[in-house]
């Protein structure tokens, strides 16, 4: 009985131990950076809210919302970036088993016989032992090491959290990408059949007065080889157009040819108003994942630091067995084969030639690795934004400017054909007419194509995608049932850990 109250005494000590412990090592303190209070690029242009979780909606076509609808719930890098989430939940809880004593179930059978003795006239004797019980450890985590792994572990959950946000940006991005690239290639596929039309009827003009001798052959040859140009432009822009098609179809997890059917037939480029979202600079940091998941590595690296400080330190154990013994299987289980132990151990390493001390400069440079890793995220979304503003400024410019150039230029095609037909002006007019419309025609569409994906760049680079229902904390994030949302069934593209 007093044995009992001694290892009840050790017990009530050690557990004070744990509770009045201290966490070695560095406490985190998020990074602090300065950004802009606005952007530079708007050049005065008109901003105002939009909706940055769905912003794929602001261009109005119901083909691009099916398709980032589909592509979230199919999408193979989506998946990934689920499956790291579960695999950091996960390894959250071996990490904190590690506050918790460990218990294993133990049992043996021993036959042994001893020797006799040839002075006494003994025989060798033989006897039985059979033993089973419970022996249990429990490491005290004093010094905070294990509580460190633990924060490192829920850093490591959002870092997880984030990532699977930035792929969703991502991915909304480049099928938006690619579906305005896929319609530009199509519009330049019929501007070219348009032009080529054109250029037959001006070249069935020309055979027609080469009949009646009021032009040479070399305006025939012209206008045929004019013709022949054009037409061997159609090939390229229809190959690229269904290369576009494979790409969106592996987007959304299918084979290449799978959106074939669908998407080959022709349609406009998806196109939304020329303002621009109201968000400021300082939003950026709360909005980009790849921002808050560079400030999880922070905070883990951090963290980090505290495991390999507490390896300087001793650890404590709590150790203890219980069970029974016998000589008899039959008669084990009896009060009088009891047996249990309890007790105390430390553990400390006197020598280990500065490994411990130089593991800790290791997580520290990490940590410091993990800052500036962070400031070139923070100035890589600045530039970003400020790339995509200003990209999208200028090239409205262009747009106007080209929008002038075609109708000028229908208007020299109509003229200078009517005039040849009339024979009032030569042939190489109608080409060098002809020519300019095509190449002004080519140039509008792939401006009116750049304004699109200037605009889906802009919103790419403001974070746009996803959305967090309420503000979630480290521990939060742990436990974090909210995952981005989405326009139709967004609680099933995720799988939950509970």
């Amino acid at each position: 009985m007093r044995l009992m109250n001694f290892s009840l005494l050790y017990v009530v000590c050690f557990c004070f131990l744990i509770i009045a412990g201290c966490m070695v090592g560095p406490n985190y303190h998020p990074p602090q950076v300065s950004v802009p209070s606005s952007w530079t690029g708007t050049n005065g242009q008109t901003t105002s809210a939009v909706d940055l979780v769905r912003w794929w909606t602001q261009f109005n076509d119901p083909n691009l919302n099916s398709l980032i609808t589909r592509a979230v719930m199919s999408n193979l890098d989506l998946k990934q970036a689920q499956s790291r989430l579960r695999q950091a939940r996960f390894q959250r809880k071996v990490v904190s088993a590690g506050l918790w004593p460990t218990v294993d179930a133990t049992g043996s059978y021993t036959r042994r016989q001893t020797a006799g003795s040839s002075k006494t006239k003994t025989n060798p004797s033989k006897s039985d032992l059979w033993q089973s019980g419970l022996d249990a450890l429990w490491e005290l985590d004093i010094f905070g090491g294990v509580r460190r792994n633990i924060e490192a572990s829920d850093a490591d959950i959002i870092f997880a959290v984030e990532d699977q946000r930035d792929v969703l940006v991502t991915l909304a991005g480049e099928v938006a990408l690619n579906y305005v690239e896929l319609r530009g290639f199509q519009q330049q596929v019929v501007i070219a059949q348009n032009n080529l039309a054109a250029q037959k009827h001006t070249a069935e003009l020309t055979r027609q007065r080469f009949g009646s001798g009021l032009v040479g052959a070399l305006d025939v040859a012209n206008a045929d080889a004019q013709v022949g140009t054009t037409a061997s432009q159609i090939p390229v822009l229809q190959s690229s157009a269904q290369q576009t098609i494979y790409t969106l179809s592996v987007l959304l997890g299918q084979e290449p040819t799978a959106l074939l059917a669908e998407l080959s037939p022709v349609s406009d480029i998806p196109y939304t108003s020329p303002t621009l979202p109201s968000e400021l600079p300082s939003d950026l940091l709360r909005r980009r994942p790849d921002i808050r998941r560079a400030e999880a590595q922070i905070h883990g690296a951090t963290a980090r630091i505290g495991v390999a400080t507490a390896d300087l330190f001793p650890k404590f154990n709590l150790t203890g067995s219980a069970g029974y013994q016998s000589s008899s299987l039959g008669s084990m289980i009896n009060s009088r084969n009891v047996f249990w132990a309890i007790g105390p151990s430390i553990d400390w390493q006197i020598f280990n030639a500065g490994s411990v001390r130089a593991n800790i400069e290791v997580q520290k440079a990490l940590t410091e690795q993990a800052g500036l890793a962070y400031q070139k995220t923070v100035l890589t979304a600045l530039q970003d934004v400020e790339n995509a503003l200003i990209a999208y400024s200028y090239e409205q410019q262009r747009h106007t400017a080209l929008e002038d150039t075609v109708a000028a230029n229908r208007k020299a095609v109509d003229l200078a054909t009517q005039l040849y037909s009339q024979g009032q002006t030569e042939f190489l007019n109608v080409l060098d007419s002809q020519r300019s419309l095509y190449t002004a025609e080519l140039a509008l569409v792939l401006s009116t194509s750049n304004l699109s994906t200037d605009m889906v760049a802009l919103y790419k680079a403001l974070g746009g995608g996803w959305e967090e229902e309420t503000p979630m904390t480290v521990k939060d994030n742990v436990k974090a049932k909210s995952e981005p949302n989405l326009p139709e069934k967004p609680n099933k593209y995720l799988e939950k850990i509970e």
